[in-house]
């Protein structure tokens, strides 16, 4: 049977994180361990890592990415709301709650979500993207219209309707 072979640095992480289980270093290994495909582990050692440092903003963040892995969309949104409030800023955590609004079909705190994203980064062309699609139903429904639940199918409309807005401002010459 063939040993299986990980990552320098997940070893790394792993003999920091038991040196010191109350570290922050649980971050980055629930991180590494989650681009290896490990995500319920990356999870567990969240879950020990967040309990054990309430505060520390980076473990909630890798929590959150863990459980986008699992599509576990509604844990992610009760776990970033509140740090939205404190912290609007995190790029990172205000996607990964626009995404999982978008999700959910909870089409204005998506919409809110991405408009944050776009105020601290103006040149974000994917969520300038999403906010005009939304604010475009908005606008044609009178209110939100309910949104597919597959926010990767909306990116592709998306992106194919910026390719079509291209084109008919740029046709080909003669």
């Amino acid at each position: 049977m063939a040993e299986v072979k990980y990552p320098p640095l997940l070893l790394k992480y792993l003999k920091m994180f038991q040196d010191d289980p109350k570290s922050k270093i649980f971050a980055p290994l629930a991180e590494t361990y989650r681009k290896i495909g490990l995500v319920d582990e990356a999870v567990q050692i969240c879950l020990e890592g967040v309990q054990s440092n309430p505060d520390f903003t980076g473990g909630k963040v890798a929590l959150a990415r863990a459980y986008a892995d699992k599509k576990q969309h509604v844990k992610i949104r009760d776990l970033l709301n509140p740090i939205m409030e404190q912290i609007p800023d995190n790029l990172v955590a205000q996607k990964l709650l626009a995404e999982s609004c978008l999700a959910l079909g909870y089409l204005k705190e998506a919409l809110a979500a991405y408009k944050m994203i776009l105020y601290f980064n103006p040149n974000d062309l994917e969520a300038s993207g999403v906010v005009q699609e939304l604010e475009t139903q908005q606008y044609e429904g009178g209110g939100l219209l309910k949104a597919d639940r597959n926010p990767e199918k909306l990116r592709k409309l998306m992106r194919l309707q910026a390719m079509l807005n291209r084109i008919d401002t740029h046709p080909l010459s003669d």
